[in-house]
């Protein structure tokens, strides 16, 4: 066995397995799975047991089958042979249950979900009743006697070194059962035991110095080799020989590669075949009006390769959950089927937009693609409780996220367990933010600017050094945000099921393990920006009489909207307001667009500016640029003309990939989609080092040159980490239209809807300054006027009672009703008489100006009096006199004071913009206006600005820089800190403070940023 460098997994010279010398097999083994509980991942302990010269081996972990799609071809790619259980633990009882065949792997699946969602389960009475095709293997005396009454087939007594042998052995004997023996394997070295020790501590929320040895596993419980076990069992060599007795007896051909697929309403294949091509043909007489001889080869060639994949069933489901909202996007590679087009899960035309259908299925694909449906948020929920009622809980399930150990959560963990205070923990994890990840060492942070000439302390560099090793485990299962899997007859057979904390039901397995186990899921995920959208639109009708035709609406018609989505303009506008994306826009067309970019299909350059941005294409966005405006360009060989064509010879979408690959170097659909998956991927340097060679091979029978080759190879290195298909950025594309031009005609309408719904790019502070950028008016939040959400209408956008920090949702709600029912507050007094709401909720509604327009902002002092004297005068209205006492009559609040007020209230200053109160300081410094950044390219500036959002990312060297977007009260503008100033001035980058900042102002393609060479803040 070698070690890795840096701590790497192991990697192993396997030696030929031609025999055992000690018939053993493990049996009872424990993986990084077991949450809470392991150490290893399935495959370094596949390639330990093989490097033992093990052919055999059951993976055991606690209460689930967490790993076992992984451990299965974990166990295959070393050539072991692999057998499924779990080890099923309650407070009372334990066992170990190994799946004998298919019906002992369904009745084990079904056995975990019922200790999951049973109260009460007991281990006996369900191993009872799901006994056929389980082997169990226990030491636990009452548990063995129970299950004894019934019969003792397959039925084992557990021996393991450091658990009670002669009391087990004892055990065996009086219930007349065979033996058989285990090391209830977790750990591989001794070194082990400390980090399984400081994950049971974080579990049981202790610290190390309090962990109790009967929590803990036992430091006995090792994979040892065969050698190993039979001197443990000297004296009981059947132990050892049962061990191989049982490994026989269990499947370990396991195959999950069939796709398991919903039944539409009970229907044969050939039926739902035949609802499918019927309902697909009606869709695209709807959608084109006619089906020309395009569409009707498009469409045989489709229902043809998805009748022969067995999708039909899956489409038509697909298809009645989407007609469960008016508004949805559908989106992903499933945005290149016109099936989906015509059955309106889908909105953009794929034969218009050249969509390529094969990215999303075609014939050698063996995996099963999904469907990812976009609802307004607020409305996903209703929908997934329309699927869960219409193909019941026993048949639907959601995929899981396997949450473990990441960044700052993991560091934070391991310093509570090691007894830090919770200041110390705070102050480092706020310091590490946004750089430090669980699997880098100590010395990443060491290095970095923030921690320059200081010197770690010993604990700490021993607690990042724990948890970077944390990375990889289970810690629990939380709800996927959209995978709905739909079987067509029970879900518990396939995968065991726990309870969500919302309620659903959700499977073991995250999305990967999922899919590579057949299961077909559904993304059924929520879209803030389809919310405002709906929201924008009833506001509109409702203020203005206007109503829009969602449907029929094309808004990239509407030359307002291509004027504002061609200005980068589109702060609030899904997919298309990040900082990059607003700055590639006004690159690309800018205030005044050349006639070169004037004439492209601007739909067609939103679907390639929102896929090109992407962390490894920076080299090629300023060539894109370049060939838009009118450079000239060729594509990198003549055999891909066609494929680059639409992208100006640059590859910007996923399915190019497929694409290049199929025409350079003859792969098939099935070959260039897997190379496609395997870019995308993690942990895929084998993989992917197999697919270079193909692709340099057949590139070269084609004649294409070495360094053409490799040139094309590094743009499709590009892709690696995120990056989009052209289906799926169109599809988001026709939303951001949508949202363009709701901002474009109903400003204040639209705004109000963006900060209502929450989670947009930016914070509400930033969406208000850009409605005082567009002209809008913001009005504070008022007792008689203020809904819970922000109103739009016209010039003004009124602030919502949903901003007052600290107000409860009852008084919010209560506040309203009793408006709608009563009318509207007369005075201060007449509020407090009508309404019964806490002390507390109307101070902060006095505090946040609610009762200005009734009473005047003076009087604030002197409602919070009678607020006080009201309270009083209510608890004592039991008594039969109550004394009149005059109320003081306090000065008002300086402004100062209200400022504050305003700021402890909204969360931020609402009256004016917050760099106005520093307007003396700035003015000594003569500073360039952002809207005036142009005017002064290429010169040294000062200027001012208040911080906006940020983006820290590391140049081709692993140096830190930061780009940060900045509003004066004139614009917002974009800055950049490069290495060498970053290190610089790193520590002064905190948020809410006014700055004064030093630089070049470059311009590119007619934009301006400021390069920052020197920074201080006018506060200070």
């Amino acid at each position: 066995m070698k070690w890795g460098q840096g701590g790497d997994a192991p990697v192993f010279e396997y030696a030929e397995v031609t025999s055992m010398v000690v018939p053993f097999t493990h049996l009872n083994l424990k993986s990084a799975y077991s949450p809470n509980w392991g150490i290893h991942s399935p495959e370094t302990l596949c390639a330990t047991a093989r490097q033992m010269c093990m052919d055999t081996l059951a993976l055991t972990d606690r209460n689930g089958l967490y790993a076992i799609p992984r451990f299965i071809q974990a166990a295959r790619d070393v050539g072991i042979k692999p057998i499924i259980g779990a080890e099923a633990i309650t407070d009372r009882e334990r066992a170990v249950l190994l799946a004998e065949d298919d019906e002992g792997y369904a009745n084990l699946c079904r056995l975990l979900s019922d200790l999951h969602e049973e109260e009460g389960f007991n281990l006996a009475a369900a191993v009872n009743r799901y006994r056929q095709g389980l082997i169990v293997i226990s030491d636990d005396g009452p548990f063995l006697t129970a299950l004894r009454h019934y019969s003792p087939e397959r039925l084992y007594v557990e021996l393991s070194p450091g658990h009670a042998l002669h009391r087990a052995l004892r055990l065996a004997r009086e219930l007349g059962l065979p033996t058989v023996a285990t090391s209830r394997a977790v750990f591989l070295e001794e070194k082990d035991l400390h980090l399984h020790r400081v994950l049971r501590a974080i579990h049981l929320n202790t610290k190390l110095s309090r962990l109790k040895t009967e929590d803990t596993a036992s430091g006995e419980d090792r994979l040892f080799s065969p050698g190993e076990m039979a001197e443990h069992f000297a004296h009981c060599p059947e132990a050892l020989e049962n061990s191989r007795l049982i490994a026989e007896r269990c499947k370990t051909d396991w195959d999950f590669s069939r796709t398991i697929f919903p039944a539409y309403r009970d229907l044969s294949h050939q039926e739902v075949a035949a609802e499918l091509e019927k309902r697909a043909r009606q869709g695209a007489i709807r959608r084109y009006g006619s089906i020309d001889s395009k569409v009707e080869e498009r469409l045989q060639k489709e229902l043809s390769i998805i009748r022969s994949k067995g999708f039909s069933h899956y489409f038509l489901v697909v298809e009645e959950i989407v007609r469960q909202s008016e508004r949805t996007c559908g989106r992903g590679s499933a945005a290149a089927s016109l099936v989906a087009y015509c059955l309106e899960i889908t909105h953009v035309d794929p034969i218009r937009h050249n969509l390529f259908f094969e990215r999303f299925l075609n014939e050698g694909r063996t995996d099963p693609p999904d469907i990812d449906i976009d609802f307004p948020w607020d409305e996903r929920d209703q929908v997934l409780d329309f699927a869960f009622k219409r193909y019941g809980a026993k048949r639907a399930a959601m995929v899981a996220n396997q949450v473990g150990f990441k960044g700052r959560a993991a560091l934070r963990e391991v310093a509570k367990v090691y007894g830090l205070t919770a200041v110390e923990i705070k102050e480092m994890t706020e310091r590490i933010s946004g750089f430090w990840k669980a699997d880098q060492a100590a010395g990443a942070v060491m290095g970095h600017p923030l921690f320059k000439g200081e010197a770690l302390r010993p604990d700490w560099q021993e607690i990042m050094a724990t948890a970077q090793m944390l990375k990889g485990h289970l810690r629990h299962l939380s709800l996927h945000c959209g995978g709905l899997i739909i079987v067509p007859d029970e879900i518990r057979r396939y995968v065991p099921v726990e309870q969500s904390r919302k309620g659903y039901a959700m499977i073991q397995w995250e999305k990967d393990q999922a899919e590579d186990s057949g299961l077909v899921k559904i993304d059924i995920l929520g879209n803030r920006s389809l919310a405002v959208i709906r929201d924008a639109m009833a506001a509109v009708e409702r203020n203005r009489g206007v109503t829009i035709d969602y449907a029929s609406w094309q808004p990239l018609e509407d030359e307002a909207t291509r004027n504002l989505l061609r200005s980068g303009r589109t702060m609030g506008c899904f997919y298309l307001e990040s900082p990059s994306i607003r700055l590639l826009l006004r690159k690309i067309w800018g205030e005044a667009p050349p006639a070169e970019t004037l004439s492209l299909d601007i739909f067609e350059v939103l679907v390639q500016s929102s896929s090109i941005i992407r962390p490894a294409a920076n080299n090629f966005i300023r060539e894109y640029v370049a060939r838009l405006k009118g450079k000239e360009w060729h594509s990198p060989h003549p055999l891909l003309d066609e494929v680059l064509a639409e992208t100006f010879g640059i590859a910007i979408y996923q399915e190019q990939i497929t694409q290049i690959a199929m025409a350079l170097a003859d792969f098939s659909p099935f070959e260039g989609d897997q190379l496609r998956k395997i870019i995308t991927k993690k942990h895929r340097e084998k993989k992917l080092a197999d697919y270079r060679k193909l692709f340099f091979a057949g590139g070269q029978r084609k004649g294409v040159p070495a360094d053409t080759l490799e040139a094309i190879w590094e743009q499709i290195l590009s892709f690696a980490g995120y990056s989009f298909c052209k289906p799926h950025s169109a599809s988001y594309a026709l939303v951001s239209a949508k949202a363009a031009y709701m901002k474009a005609h109903y400003p204040a309408e639209f705004m109000a809807a963006v900060i209502s719904n929450r989670g947009g790019y930016y914070s509400t502070f930033a969406y208000l300054s850009e409605c005082r950028r567009l002209g809008i008016t913001i009005l504070p939040p008022d007792i008689n006027a203020s809904s819970i959400c922000y109103t739009g209408c016209g010039k003004t956008v009124r602030v919502g009672l949903m901003q007052i920090e600290g107000l409860t949702e009852s008084a919010a709600s209560t506040i309203l009703r009793e408006r709608e029912q009563r009318g509207a507050f007369t005075s201060f007094g007449s509020f407090l008489q009508r309404l019964a709401i806490t002390q507390s909720d109307v101070q902060r509604l006095i505090k946040a100006g609610c009762f200005d327009g009734l009473e005047g902002m003076e009087k604030r002092p002197a409602l919070l009096w009678q607020l006080l004297h009201f309270h009083k005068q209510s608890q004592a209205s039991c008594l039969l006199f109550q004394e009149s006492i005059p109320l003081p009559s306090p000065p008002p609040y300086d402004e100062t004071m209200v400022l504050r007020q305003e700021t402890e209230s909204l969360g931020f200053l609402l009256s004016r913009h917050p760099l106005t109160l520093y307007r003396q300081q700035w003015l000594r410094h003569n500073p360039v206006q952002g809207r005036h950044m142009l005017k002064y390219a290429g010169k040294h500036v000062t200027m001012i600005g208040w911080w906006i959002t940020t983006k820290t990312v590391e140049d081709k060297h692993g140096r830190p820089m930061e780009f940060i977007s900045f509003e004066d009260t004139t614009a917002i503008f974009d800055t950049t800190f490069f290495p060498d100033f970053y290190a610089k001035f790193c520590r002064r980058l905190s948020q809410s403070r006014p700055y004064l900042l030093r630089g070049i102002i470059e311009e590119e393609f007619g934009v301006a940023t400021l390069r920052v060479r020197w920074v201080s803040f006018l506060d200070s």
